[in-house]
């Protein structure tokens, strides 16, 4: 089986060096930049499974470069929905990140982190971005259809941010089951506990309000089993 292809873009040799030698031993095929704009050369050539982006770059933000790639530039030939990991600068904080996730980035990680969380949170999001799925799912008036990434209710679209349609696409896997939080944070954000994160809560509120209110006003989808997790509708 063909390893899956990384590029790392991140600007300190030193770091860039470690980051590829262990995600090297550990099966992926690694590419390297220094930079946003080699970085996106990067991906239109060589067309990686997934993206990281450290935090800044000598030529912009990692926000900055991911809004180019989500943003199809005329021209280009490179996969719009390529997964993006940024790896912010030390003291990045909770605002850092909703920003990063709310630019199109579907992951975020502040220095330090453990090398074993990063390589967690890519698996999980290669596992989702690689498994067989039905292209599209129907939950009542919603329907998702992942090859588009195109979510309606009745006939009215909904705009969704990388993590909220991850998060919506895992609970449409069966729409009546309750999936507990540890599982959510697990499969959309590759956690390893529950801890005190509010991510999931936050994102699920967030997704819930975009969808009551294209459903006119009706809360009908993201139901909230106190204490467990999370259902895309009751039944």
């Amino acid at each position: 089986m063909a390893s899956n292809a990384l590029l790392l873009a991140e600007t300190e040799p030193e770091e860039r060096g470690f980051l590829a030698r262990h995600l090297t031993s550990d099966g992926f095929h690694v590419l390297g930049a220094e930079a946003g704009v080699e970085a996106l050369e990067l991906v239109e050539r060589a067309n990686p499974d997934l993206v990281l982006l450290a935090n800044p770059l000598p030529d912009g933000s990692a926000v900055e470069v991911c809004a180019r790639l989500r943003a199809r530039e005329p021209g280009r030939n490179w996969n719009p929905d390529v997964p993006v990991i940024v790896l912010d600068r030390p003291g990045g904080d909770a605002i850092d990140s909703t920003r990063a996730l709310e630019g199109g980035c579907d992951d975020y990680l502040a220095r330090p982190f453990a090398y074993e969380e990063l390589r967690a949170r890519i698996r999980a999001i290669l596992r989702r971005t690689s498994r067989p799925e039905h292209e599209r799912v129907h939950a009542g008036a919603l329907a998702v259809d992942r090859a588009t990434r195109r979510v309606t209710v009745g006939d009215v679209p909904v705009t969704l941010a990388g993590k909220e349609f991850e998060l919506l696409v895992a609970l449409a896997e069966d729409p009546t089951r309750v999936f507990s939080k540890e599982r959510l944070l697990r499969e959309v954000w590759g956690f390893r506990s529950l801890g005190r994160t509010r991510t999931l809560d936050s994102h699920a509120s967030r997704l819930r309000r975009k969808l009551t209110a294209a459903n006119g006003g009706v809360p009908e989808f993201v139901v909230n089993v106190w204490g467990v997790g999370y259902k895309l509708v009751d039944g």
